[in-house]
C-alpha cells in the first residue's frame, strides 16, 4: 500500500490518509440525500438516485485514487443537477434521458479536449497571479457554503444577505462545528476537521438537527442507469441532443462551466495537499483532468448529473490526505454508502460547517502572494476572489478575473503579455456570460 500510493514519499502515513479519506466522505455524504431531492424532480426514482449517486461518486473517487494518486474526490455536482433537473421539464419535454445525455455529451467532449492536450495548455497560460486569486475565491468560496449551510449566513430582511438566527439549532450545530474545529487546530491534534464533524453530528442529535435513520439498510436500483442509449421518440436519447441546437447550446454551456470549477477545485486542493508547484502548477493535472472529464460523461451515462471533483476534497487534504490513498478511502465509503444510505444521510451538512470554514480560512495565505499595488495584477485577482462566492459559481468568477485580465492589460498596452490561449478563454467566457 505504502508504495502503491507513495505515502512514506510524500511523508503521510497510512492512518492518516485513512482519516482524511473519511474526513472527505462525511464533508460530502450530503450529496447522497440532495442529489435525490433535485433530481427527483426530473421524474427519476429518488431510490435509484440514491444507488447510483454513490455508486457513481465511489467508482470515480477510486478511479482518481488509483490513476492520479492525489487526495480529490468526485460526486455528483450541485447547481448543475438543479440546472438539469430544470430543463428536463422546459427543453426536453419531461424526457430525462434526454436531459442526461446532454451532460454526457459535454463530459465526452471535455475528455476528448483533455486528451488533445487543450485544458491542459490552457491551465499552463492562467497568470500566477490569477492562480493564486482561485486559491482566495474558492477558499471564501468554500468558507461561504459552510456558513450558508449552518444558516449562519442567511438571505437577509431586504438585503441579499444577512446573519442567521443564532437561537436556531441548525446555527448552533454550525457554531460548535466551528468552535470545535479551530480549538482543536490550535492544540495541533491530528484529525482536527474529523473530529469537528463527529461532536457536531452528536451535538445535533438533542437539537434535532441529526435526524434518526429512517432504516439501516437501502436495497439497490439501477434504474437510472443508460440514459443516452434509452429510447426516447425513436431514437436514442443522445441522437436527439446531437440534432437540437438548443441542446447542443445547454451542453456547451455546461462544458464551459465544468472546464473551468475543476480548474479552480484542482489547485485549491493542490494547495492544501501539498502538490501545487512554486510558479502555480498542479502536479498530475493530466491525470486529474482525464478522470474528472470521464467522470462527466459517467454521470450522465448513470442518470446521476454530472460527477465532478468536490471542492469539499480540501477538508480532507487539510486533514493531512497526500495521496490516492484518501481518496480510494472515500470512493469505498461511497460504495458501501450504497447500501447504507440511510444511516449515511444523518450527517447534516450544518455539521461540516467548521471544517469548510478552517479550509477557508487557510486559503485566505494565498493573498499574500498577489501584488494588490499593481492594478494590472490585483484587479483581475481581485474580480477573481470577488467574484467566485459573490456570483456563487467558481467558473463565473474566474471568467470575470480573465476578461478584466485582457481589459486592464490591453488599457495598459501590455497586450504582449497576454497568451494566446488567454485569449481564447475569455473569448470564449464571453460567449458563455451571453448563452448561459
Amino acid at each position: 500500500m505504502d508504495e502503491l500510493f507513495h505515502v512514506s514519499e510524500r511523508k503521510s502515513t497510512i492512518g492518516t490518509e485513512l482519516r482524511a479519506g473519511l474526513t472527505t466522505f462525511l464533508a460530502m455524504a450530503y450529496i447522497i440525500a440532495v442529489n435525490p431531492a433535485v433530481l427527483s424532480g426530473a421524474g427519476i426514482d429518488a431510490g435509484a438516485l440514491a444507488c447510483a449517486t454513490c455508486l457513481g461518486a465511489g467508482i470515480m473517487t477510486i478511479c482518481m485514487g488509483i490513476f492520479a494518486n492525489r487526495p480529490l474526490a468526485c460526486a455528483s455536482g450541485l447547481g448543475v443537477n438543479a440546472m438539469i433537473a430544470g430543463i428536463t421539464t422546459t427543453v426536453c419535454g419531461g424526457d430525462w434521458h434526454v436531459a442526461m445525455s446532454v451532460i454526457f455529451l459535454e463530459g465526452v467532449v471535455i475528455l476528448l479536449l483533455v486528451l488533445c492536450g487543450l485544458r491542459e495548455a490552457i491551465m499552463d497560460a492562467i497568470p500566477v497571479v490569477l492562480r493564486h486569486a482561485i486559491s482566495v475565491g474558492l477558499g471564501l468560496f468554500i468558507a461561504m457554503i459552510g456558513l450558508c449551510d449552518a444558516g449562519i449566513i442567511t438571505a437577509g430582511a431586504g438585503t441579499l444577505v444577512g446573519l442567521g438566527d443564532i437561537t436556531s439549532p441548525t446555527f448552533i450545530v454550525g457554531i460548535i462545528s466551528i468552535l470545535v474545529t479551530v480549538a482543536l487546530a490550535c492544540r495541533n491534534v491530528p484529525g482536527s476537521l474529523l473530529i469537528g464533524i463527529v461532536v457536531a453530528v452528536i451535538a445535533g442529535i438533542p437539537l434535532g438537527v441529526t435526524q434518526a435513520p429512517t432504516g439501516i439498510i437501502a436495497p439497490l436500483d439501477f434504474s437510472s442507469i443508460g440514459g443516452p442509449i434509452a429510447d426516447a421518440g425513436g431514437v436514442p436519447a443522445i441522437v436527439k441532443v446531437l440534432t437540437d441546437p438548443t441542446l447542443l447550446v445547454i451542453s456547451f454551456s455546461l462544458l464551459m462551466s465544468d472546464f473551468f470549477d475543476t480548474m479552480g477545485t484542482a489547485m485549491a486542493v493542490a494547495k492544501q495537499g501539498e502538490f501545487l508547484t512554486d510558479d502555480g502548477n498542479v502536479e498530475n493535472i493530466k491525470e486529474i483532468l482525464v478522470v474528472d472529464s470521464a467522470a462527466a460523461a459517467v454521470g450522465g451515462f448513470m442518470g446521476v448529473s454530472s460527477i465532478t471533483t468536490f471542492v469539499e476534497s480540501t477538508s480532507g487534504a487539510a486533514d493531512g490526505g497526500r495521496t490516492g490513498l484518501t481518496s480510494v478511502t472515500t470512493g469505498v465509503l461511497f460504495i458501501l454508502a450504497a447500501f447504507f444510505s440511510p444511516v449515511v444521510s444523518i450527517v447534516s451538512s450544518a455539521a461540516t460547517c467548521g471544517a469548510l470554514v478552517y479550509v477557508g480560512y487557510l486559503m485566505m495565505s494565498e493573498a499574500t502572494e498577489i501584488d494588490w499595488f499593481d492594478v494590472s495584477e490585483g484587479f483581475p485577482a481581485f474580480m477573481i476572489a470577488a467574484g467566485v462566492p459573490f456570483t456563487y459559481s467558481i467558473s463565473a468568477g474566474i471568467g470575470l478575473g480573465f476578461i478584466a485580465y485582457v481589459v486592464v492589460a490591453l488599457f495598459k498596452g501590455e497586450a504582449s503579455k497576454i497568451k494566446p490561449l488567454m485569449w481564447v478563454a475569455s473569448l470564449a467566457f464571453l460567449v458563455y456570460f451571453f448563452v448561459a
